[in-house]
Order: structure tokens, then sequence, then C-alpha cells
């Protein structure tokens, strides 16, 4: 015989497993909270000297694209086009950097 008698031994204590359960909600709804924070928040980028600006909300979703008259070439579709473009994925960097930094779980990778 080694001893055991049965089941896990010592355990989790009740009040120990119900104090994690509290900590592990009350980091759930701060987390909660943090994401409805950086969802509601503005994130602006411009390219071009200030030509194009995109103003993206921390959902993703795309709230403005603002451009200058002079940008408009349409001989240069393709320019105005890229500058667009690096507005936006400016836009989603700083959404990134934003959620790394705030959510725990943004760099845990969950």
């Amino acid at each position: 015989m080694n001893g055991f008698r049965g089941g896990f031994g010592g355990g989790f204590g009740g009040g120990n497993l119900g104090a994690l359960m509290k900590q592990a909600q009350k980091m759930q709804e701060e987390m909660g909270r943090i994401r409805e924070e950086i969802n509601s928040t503005e994130f602006k980028s411009s390219s071009g000297g200030g030509m194009v600006e995109v103003t993206m909300m921390g959902d993703r979703m795309l709230k403005s694209v603002k451009l200058k008259p002079e940008v408009v070439d349409p001989d240069d579709i393709e320019m105005l086009e890229d500058l667009i473009v690096a507005s936006v994925n400016d836009c989603l960097s700083q959404i990134s950097k934003t959620e790394k930094e705030k959510l725990p779980s943004a760099n845990m990778g969950i």
C-alpha cells in the first residue's frame, strides 16, 4: 500500500476556488470595459502630407476618409489609392498597439 486513501489529497479549498472565480470574473469585466473603451476610441491617420486623412473606430469600423481636392488627380488615381491604403493600415496598427498595451489577453495570444 502506498498510504493514499483515495481522492486527490489536499484538493482545492472551497474558499480559494470561490476567490479565484471572483478574481477571474473581475478580470473579465475589466477587460470588457477596456475593450468598450478601445472600441469607442477614434484613431486618426494621415498620409501625403495631410492630403488624405482617415478616421477609424477601435472596433475597426472606418468612420471617415477626407481628401484635399488637390490630391484628386484623374491621371494618378494609383497614388490616391496608395495614400488611402497607407492611412487605413496606420490606423489598424495604432489599434493593434493600443490593444497590446491595454489588454493582457492580447499580449498572451488568447
